[in-house]
């Protein structure tokens, strides 16, 4: 530590010896600086300032119908990407500063200076936009930001239609594409329909579910079959007891005394009938079911009205034995009887024969339906994807025309102009009392830096040790100077003389500051 306080102090005492030196070299370089910082030009700056209103009445409206794009991200965006160069070559038009400029580099300059100093500030988390630009002229400068807020209001209207109008154009292209596409698969589905006209069907039904119809149908058709032809031949049958009757008389006894003399074809058909409805019934169901229970209930009731009706044709048998009036009626009613249930079982053979047809042409058609209806569907999957895509394209065509149409009434933002160009009427640029200082701390740092080189190129030994240390030789004795009355003298006055001459520096300085200041605040 005491080698560095030495070390210390053997170079202050060589600076001290070169003080006039290092003191002028401060006053030159003051005034110089104090010259220079005088002679910066004055800089004016123009400001305004721009609310963005990305809220409107209009969006939430139209939610779900035109697309919402990320206004707040967008405005961001273009704010950020305001100062680019084209937009700058733009301004330097608008704001007439290309007047003076005589050749490319000038123009280049030009740029490069106004991409750096133009600036586009956020004020908090209001969308307020701040836009500046300092020049040496204040009309000028409001020029520039009068220009500047025209092209940022500008880009976002352009943008918004351009990214509209693309958008539009693609989706329509799309649609073209889908036409096409969807009119192939039309006709593709078209022609396949008219080669399998015959498997096509009304319910859409596939083939297995026609083919149970079919057989379904086919059963019931036979079960009505049997039934008309079970009637029919109990029909024939009472027909033939009648005529056998009216030929041979001593029978008539018998026939009335027995059961069988006496039929109701009729009501015989209806409780064939239902008693097949029952067998159909109980593979189904229990005896407890409503059905079944009922039809059991109808089979009892329609066998009492059968013994009451034989009954009462027996009676009447009895009493009238010989009566040709009423064989002759019954004759006819059983005639009728047997020519509506000839009829009848002629129309159901039809009808069997015909649905047999169709359950063998089924069997046919069931060796290539399943390639045929895996066609179909195929062809089913291919159009109905397409129709999907053309749909989906044409309604994303509508919420684009809306999207735009809003963008057009709406536009991307609202841009309110808060505050208009204003150039400041004073300066803001350079601070000079802040400036001044400055240059008087470097000219007071370049005076000691001169001193210090000076002692450093002109090395004077102040004690016996650093002159032990610089030569390395053995030290047998020192001399020490006697000051005369004369030189003290004249040493005193010198040391004046340079307090003297550096408190004028600061004098002068401080009170140049002192001036400026006044002029300042007297010209605000």
């Amino acid at each position: 530590m005491d080698e560095l306080i030495a070390e210390i102090s053997t170079v202050v005492r060589g600076m001290w010896r070169h003080r006039w030196m290092g003191l002028i070299v401060a006053w030159i370089a003051t005034v110089v600086g104090s010259t220079v910082v005088m002679s910066v030009p004055d800089k004016y700056e123009a400001t305004a300032r721009i609310f963005v209103d990305t809220q409107s009445i209009l969006k939430p409206l139209m939610s779900g119908l035109a697309v919402q794009p990320n206004v707040d991200q967008q405005v961001v965006m273009l704010s950020r990407t305001l100062i680019s160069r084209p937009n700058v070559e733009k301004l330097i038009r608008m704001a007439d500063l290309d007047l003076k400029i005589s050749s490319k580099s000038e123009q280049e300059a030009l740029i490069d200076t106004l991409i750096k100093t133009l600036e586009i500030k956020t004020v908090g988390r209001d969308n307020l936009y701040v836009l500046s630009y300092r020049d040496n002229s204040p009309d000028k400068a409001k020029k520039v930001v009068q220009s500047l807020v025209s092209i940022f209001i500008e880009s976002s209207m352009g943008d918004s239609r351009k990214d509209s109008r693309n958008a539009r154009k693609f989706i329509d292209e799309q649609i073209k594409t889908y036409v096409v596409k969807l009119e192939e698969a039309e006709a593709r589905l078209k022609a396949f329909k008219l080669r399998n006209m015959e498997l096509q069907n009304v319910e859409g039904l596939d083939m297995t579910e026609q083919m149970s119809q079919v057989a379904n149908q086919l059963s019931q058709a036979r079960l009505e079959l049997r039934e008309a032809e079970n009637a029919r031949d109990t029909a024939k049958r009472q027909l033939n007891q009648e005529r056998l009757q009216a030929q041979d008389p001593t029978l008539s006894g018998l026939l009335q005394e027995s059961n069988l003399s006496v039929a109701t074809p009729e009501i015989d058909g209806r409780i064939e009938l239902q008693r097949r409805t029952l067998d159909g019934l109980l593979q189904r169901f229990t005896e407890q079911h409503p059905d079944v229970v009922n039809t059991r209930r109808l089979i009892k009731e329609l066998s009492e009205v059968k013994k009451i009706e034989v009954s009462g044709l027996r009676k009447m048998a009895l009493e009238n034995p010989t009566s040709s009036l009423t064989s002759s009626l019954m004759q006819q009613e059983l005639n009728r009887i047997v020519a509506t249930t000839e009829v009848q079982v002629a129309t159901l053979r039809t009808r069997v024969a015909e649905y047999a047809s169709r359950m063998n042409r089924a069997r046919e058609l069931m060796k290539t339906a399943p390639q045929i209806e895996a066609e179909q569907a195929q062809l089913n999957r291919d159009y109905d994807v397409n129709k999907k895509n053309y749909t989906d394209l044409v309604t994303r065509r509508e919420s684009a025309a809306l999207t735009g149409d809003l963008e057009s009434v709406a536009g991307l933002a609202d841009f309110r102009l808060i505050d208009p160009p204003r150039a400041s009427q004073k300066p803001v640029a350079p601070n000079r009392l802040l400036l001044l200082p400055v240059a008087l701390l470097i000219a007071l740092g370049l005076g000691a830096l001169t001193t210090f080189l000076a002692s450093q190129s002109r090395a004077v030994f102040f004690d016996s040790r650093s002159l032990n240390q610089a030569l390395g030789l053995p030290l047998l004795g020192m001399v020490n100077r006697v000051m005369s009355d004369q030189e003290i003298v004249s040493e005193k006055r010198e040391l004046r003389n340079f307090a003297f001459a550096t408190t004028a520096l600061f004098v002068v300085f401080f009170t140049g500051m002192l001036v400026l200041s006044f002029v300042t605040d007297g010209a605000k």
